[in-house]
């Protein structure tokens, strides 16, 4: 894919490794917007992009694509600024974590050149110096038309990520917000929920811990800002994975208060471990 200029409006991980793939890949040059001027001069002098501005018009006039990598109560006033500057075949899509609200907001403005994207490829790491050119790599990124989206459209964002490594899903935005809630927000929260259970149960256990605890926590030492927007925006979905992990975890419980509750116990660990490999496989 040949792309003479992507603008990236937020050079944070996301937006800071999409730079580096794009230029590592020989795929175009690179235009950053970044809210405070430290940031630009940062993303020029560390080799993110060729051009780096605290101005709008500087960064998005002229692209081919535009990616919106702000955080998502960012995006809607962003896109209105953006809309009279980019030309009229430019891509514009983003990297938000929700999207059913996102696009039903975004999308009008752009009349069918916007197209939300997800990019599974996150960390508990945030801001450009995490970034690296091979994050998306083999990644799933979920693309998520609308019903005014443009098919050429789609397609063309489709093709964007897959030139940055990526394997591309599509899902509706309502579907991909139930989903992400299941496979990202809701482990987010329950990692949380582990590490102030053991903080408020005994904090000395941590010194006992060792990796299986550090990888099921992992995702706690995200940027809590970021994921208190995240799970206020998708809380919904995020409410109706909470509720069915809770049901889960009383079963589980009612299993171990039982005495004759060790082959049940068996059963359902065997069938976690059955599904877990079998999902495992899927996304090899």
């Amino acid at each position: 894919m040949s792309l003479p200029r992507v603008a990236i409006v937020g050079p944070g991980l996301l937006g800071g490794s999409i730079a580096l793939a794009v230029r590592a890949r020989g795929l175009g040059s690179v235009a950053i917007w970044a809210r405070r001027a430290e940031a630009a001069e940062a993303a020029l002098r560390d080799g993110f992009a060729e051009v780096a501005s605290t101005e709008l018009r500087e960064v998005v006039e002229g692209a081919d694509v535009v990616v919106l990598c702000t955080p998502v109560g960012a995006m809607p006033a962003l896109a209105r600024e953006i809309a009279p500057l980019v030309k009229a075949d430019a891509l514009i899509t983003d990297v938000g974590s929700v999207k059913a609200a996102l696009v039903a907001e975004i999308a009008p403005i752009f009349r069918g050149r916007f197209v939300g994207s997800h990019p599974m490829a996150g960390s508990e790491q945030t801001g450009m110096q995490a970034a690296r050119a091979g994050l998306f790599e083999g990644a799933v990124c979920i693309v998520t038309p609308e019903a005014a989206s443009l098919p050429e459209t789609v397609a063309a964002v489709g093709e964007f990520w897959t030139s940055l490594g990526c394997r591309v899903r599509q899902l509706s935005p309502v579907e991909h917000d139930e989903v992400v809630a299941l496979i990202s927000h809701l482990p987010h929260l329950l990692a949380a929920t582990l590490v102030n259970t053991v903080a408020d149960r005994n904090a000395a256990a941590f010194g006992y811990a060792g990796p299986g605890f550090r990888d099921t926590t992992r995702v706690a030492g995200g940027a809590p800002e970021m994921w208190a927007e995240i799970l206020t925006a998708n809380r919904e979905s995020v409410l109706k994975s909470a509720d069915a992990m809770i049901e889960s975890l009383r079963e589980i419980a009612n299993i171990l208060a039982r005495d004759a509750g060790a082959p049940a116990l068996l059963e359902f660990l065997t069938l976690a471990k059955h599904r877990r490999d079998a999902a495992a496989h899927l996304n090899a």
